[in-house]
């Protein structure tokens, strides 16, 4: 199936209005292991960070301060949760803070009871029972603000890959190495920043020869993909994937998706002279108070947001998805080990199995944003698909021309943009008696203040006629398809 290549809405918040009755069904969340149905053309999320130390705000909800974090038994469920929700891939993202270690280290005094499985065994017995694949960390020498720069943090995270090497090099879990090295790749990349990398890669080769090496950089937006240079340094690196991130979370752009979808078109010509694997890191969070704010926590974005993060990966030829995070942010309302915020993560993981599991509602959202129903307007307020309607009362009269009326609302709360509060359908044969048919709430996903998303209702009617009437409160975008 031919997949367009507009630019897609930065997210669309799904609500299935089933005016009559038509046997629709969601996802299957009862089996072990959900997997991407064969119809569905986005990659599925198949990698997850797993985060340890507790360092900031940021981590209110997905590693909360009142937890105990080294409990072993807690991560044998959180990663059976994981493998449920069809994680191949675990990324740590540090094994170590502030001196303490989370695994049975020589060099460093030990975060957890020393009568107690340390955490990092405990997720690598969880992986191997459940065949998943790890990458271990060699962070953080200090903390999150490492600098490599200087010779003892260098000089301490190569100490402590040989000392994981020893441990884990041959656990059946074990499978890479990730390092930490969060470098920015704009405009280009720097030298330090190659020198940086490629340094603890070749202690790594020499440890673990087989073992893969996976960084996960950031600056996608910023970067110079036309400048000779970028390619020749991103050819000296020495490793075998880059999982970039989307950045779409931490909203480095207005609308970060605008440009998003031509770049990951770009980086994949790119890493097609390098031979370097492309793996998209697609951002699953929002942020509660300020954007990209150490004091303010992340939560989670709208499933509709990141699904179409993910349109946009796989579009642009990424051969995985990994995301940071979904370890601690979208969870099992079922678990008993409750992480993430309330409710939001709840509705983010069922939402994210119905699609995976090839519920309805989710498909009808894949065809948008997959292009498959024609180019459709964008988070963008001057794309000029969208009709503006100004606050009062408004009706839209159509002539049906399928068993679907799918209507998409632009939500950019930041500029004022809010999708009226409920819709009214009518339906009539003639044209001039109309039948009240339903009335439905549009969907009302709280973490809305930094991102502009598209809300997408599709109803399914029958009738000859039909009116859509609302209420706008603010400015209202809308396209009516």
């Amino acid at each position: 199936m031919h997949i367009r290549t507009f630019t897609l809405s930065l997210a669309a918040a799904l609500m299935i209005c089933a005016c009559k009755e038509s046997g629709q069904t969601s996802g299957n969340q009862e089996t072990d292991t959900v997997s991407v149905t064969e119809a569905s053309e986005i990659l599925p999320v198949t990698g997850t960070f797993v985060n340890l130390p507790y360092q900031d705000v940021r981590n209110k909800y997905t590693n909360p301060p009142h937890i105990d974090n080294t409990d072993p038994q807690m991560w044998a469920t959180k990663i059976a949760e994981m493998k449920k929700m069809g994680m191949e891939y675990l990324v740590f993202m540090s094994v170590a803070n502030e001196q303490k270690a989370y695994y049975p280290s020589k060099l460093m005094e030990w975060h957890y009871p020393q009568w107690r499985q340390s955490p990092v065994d405990a997720i690598m017995e969880a992986a191997a029972e459940h065949g998943m694949k790890v990458f271990m960390s060699t962070g953080w020498a200090k903390d999150q603000d490492d600098n490599l720069r200087d010779p003892k943090i260098k000089g301490r995270q190569i100490e402590m890959m040989e000392e994981l090497a020893g441990i884990y090099g041959e656990h059946p879990a074990f499978y890479g190495w990730y390092l930490p090295v969060e470098d920015c790749l704009g405009p280009v990349l720097t030298d330090y920043a190659v020198e940086a990398v490629n340094a603890l890669t070749a202690r790594a080769r020499e440890l673990t020869p087989s073992a893969k090496i996976l960084i996960s950089p950031y600056g996608i937006f910023n970067s110079d993909f036309d400048d000779p240079r970028y390619e020749q340094q991103l050819s000296r690196l020495i490793v075998d994937i880059i999982a970039y991130q989307d950045e779409v979370g931490c909203v480095r752009e207005r609308y970060p998706l605008t440009r998003l979808r031509e770049n990951w078109k770009k980086l994949r010509a790119i890493h097609d002279k390098t031979g370097i694997q492309m793996w998209a890191n697609c951002e699953s969070f929002a942020w509660e108070k300020g954007t990209n704010d150490r004091s303010s926590a992340l939560v989670p974005a709208p499933f509709s947001r990141f699904l179409s993060q993910q349109a946009a990966a796989t579009a642009g030829g990424a051969e995985k998805i990994i995301s940071f995070v979904f370890c601690g942010l979208v969870e099992d309302p079922s678990s008993p080990y409750q992480l993430g915020q309330p409710h939001w993560s709840a509705d983010f993981y069922e939402d994210y199995m119905s699609w995976l599991g090839g519920g309805r509602e989710w498909k009808l959202a894949e065809e948008f944003f997959l292009g498959k129903r024609g180019p459709a307007a964008t988070e963008d307020i001057s794309d000029p698909r969208w009709t503006r309607y100004t606050p009062g009362t408004h009706e839209v009269i159509l002539e049906n021309k399928g068993p679907e009326l799918a209507v998409r609302m632009l939500n950019s709360r930041k500029d004022g943009i809010v999708p009226p509060s409920k819709l009214f359908l009518f339906t009539s044969e003639d044209g001039e008696k109309w039948t009240l048919d339903c009335i439905k709430d549009t969907p009302a996903w709280v973490n809305t203040n930094h991102d502009a998303f598209v809300d997408l209702m599709v109803f399914d009617i029958d009738a000859k006629h039909i009116k859509l009437a609302f209420t706008a409160e603010y400015e209202a975008y809308m396209e009516v398809r």
